[in-house]
Formats: C-alpha cells, sequence, structure tokens
C-alpha cells in the first residue's frame, strides 16, 4: 500500500516548493514559517495579491518579508513561474504591500486602544513604560527629539531595573501627517502597548512593517533610529 500524501491546506498548496521545513520563499529559495514570509495568490482578473491573513483559496506562493524581494520577484517575473499560471505583477506591487502591511497594522492599534491596551501623549507612555505595562513604544517620525530622549531614559531605566537582556522595543514608522491619513483623530506623536491580544497583535504587524521596509531587519530595539519611509 502507497502511502499517503500529506493533507495540506490552502496556504501550504505552494508551488514554488513546500517541504518539511516549511514554505519556501520564490526569490531566495529558503523556507522559513508562515509569519517570515508574505503569501501571494493570483486574483481572478489574473493579477497577483498579497494575501496577508494567508486565508484566500487557491494556489499560492511565498516571499521573505523584505520589500526588495517582492520587487525582484516583480522585476524577474517569478510570480508567473511560481504559480504556474498567466498572472501579471504590478510593477508598484512592492509599494502596494507596504501600504497594505501600514494598514494593517493602523486597524490592529485602533483595536488595541478600544481594548485599552494602546496609550497615547508622553506622560501615559513615560508612564506605562517606567511601570512594567508598555510591551512596545511608538513614536511619530517627526516627534521632537527631546520627547523622545525622555521615553529612551524610561526604556533604558526599567531595563536596568529589571536586570533583563529583553528591552522594550522602540518604533518609528510613520510621520504624524500619515497617520493622520490612516487614522484621523486616533494619530499620535508618542504611544505605547500594553499586554494582551490587541496589544500584542501591534507589536506583530509593527515588527513586520518595519522587517518590511528595513531589508528584513527588525531595528526596534535600538530605540529612536528613524525608518525609512
Amino acid at each position: 500500500m502507497s502511502a499517503r500524501e500529506p493533507t495540506v491546506s490552502p496556504e501550504d498548496d505552494d508551488l514554488a516548493g513546500y517541504d518539511v521545513n516549511g514554505r519556501m520563499c520564490i526569490v531566495t529559495r529558503e523556507s522559513g514559517s508562515p509569519d517570515e514570509l508574505i503569501r501571494f495568490v493570483a486574483a481572478p482578473d489574473g493579477t497577483v495579491i498579497a494575501d496577508l491573513k494567508r486565508q484566500l483559496p487557491g494556489r499560492g506562493c511565498w516571499v521573505k518579508i523584505d520589500r526588495s524581494l517582492v520587487d525582484k520577484a516583480v522585476a524577474k517575473k517569478l510570480f508567473a513561474r511560481a504559480l504556474k499560471a498567466d498572472v501579471k505583477a504590478a510593477a508598484d506591487l512592492g509599494e502596494t504591500v507596504g501600504m497594505l502591511l501600514a494598514q494593517q497594522l493602523m486597524q490592529m492599534m485602533n483595536m488595541a486602544r478600544k481594548a485599552g491596551q494602546f496609550v497615547t501623549g508622553s506622560a501615559k507612555v513615560d508612564a506605562a513604560v517606567r511601570s512594567g505595562a508598555a510591551i512596545a513604544v511608538f513614536h511619530a517620525t517627526n516627534a521632537a527629539e527631546d520627547g523622545v530622549r525622555k521615553i529612551d531614559q524610561a526604556r533604558k531605566a526599567w531595563h536596568l531595573g529589571m536586570e533583563t537582556e529583553e528591552e522594550i522595543p522602540s518604533y518609528r514608522l510613520f510621520s504624524e501627517s500619515e497617520m493622520e491619513g490612516l487614522m484621523g483623530q486616533n494619530a499620535f506623536i508618542h504611544a505605547a502597548v500594553l499586554a494582551g491580544q490587541a496589544g500584542e497583535g501591534v507589536v506583530k504587524r509593527a515588527k513586520m512593517l518595519e522587517q518590511y521596509r528595513n531589508g528584513g531587519q527588525s531595528r526596534a530595539a535600538g530605540g529612536a533610529g528613524r525608518q525609512k519611509q
């Protein structure tokens, strides 16, 4: 009796390569977990779209969370080869994915705010950091350096006081005007994320966006360095 092939879900149906170690990036040919890759599928109109929630049906292919790799997959027409279909990836697909990741992060921030796991304002952020309630902080890219420095001092004080190797990560991903366009009146200069399911979702999506913009690397622990826009 021949061995049956393992049953796979739609998100596992990756023509670019599926193996026991995970899914394979169509650019680097390296395997990874779903949290390390972005899934792409062919839309009914023959275009390539990102399936960030990994829920769309049909065959998919994967690219590491790195804007430059998505751009390379478009330039080299790797999506059509991986999906084995006559599909077309838009020249601005890389930019579109970045916008989708940003929108996804903002939506999660709003959910965390409603759940009481997202606070704004320098005083509240400073208090959340010093009390150990904050699991991440955010600053607008145009935030005053003095305000960022004070919160960084609070992060350092907490880190030294707890004698832990883990720092509270700090992100600078959007300007205030960009947030106003995405979040309206919920835009902020300084914010802190608190523990909880929604708060942890914010941190996860912030890390994804930062990795996507910064060549697959997360620099959040470094503090206040400006991110590429």
